[in-house]
């Protein structure tokens, strides 16, 4: 009886633990989008020529729009990218 109330409350333990890690996934997801269109729309807009390397989507997959202001300062002063 008692193994049964353990392994009850580990599972409940573990979904919360996975809700509150897919509710966090979906805000990191949205800023990567967002922070990968803005990188998109300024190489498009201001033809910066910035190539879309693993680092660079990395960047902007981490820091999503701040990452991809980054980015394109930059590049545009010939420090990196």
């Amino acid at each position: 009886m008692a193994v049964e109330t353990i392994i009850l409350v580990l599972a409940i333990i573990a979904v919360i633990a996975v809700y509150i890690v897919l509710r966090a996934a979906k805000y990191l997801i949205v800023n990567s989008i967002l922070g990968l269109i803005l990188l998109a729309m300024g190489n498009i807009i201001f033809k910066l020529d910035i190539a879309y390397s693993a680092t660079v989507v990395l960047i902007c997959a981490l820091l999503g729009i701040p990452g991809a202001i980054l980015i394109m300062l930059l590049h545009a002063f010939g420090i990196a990218f």
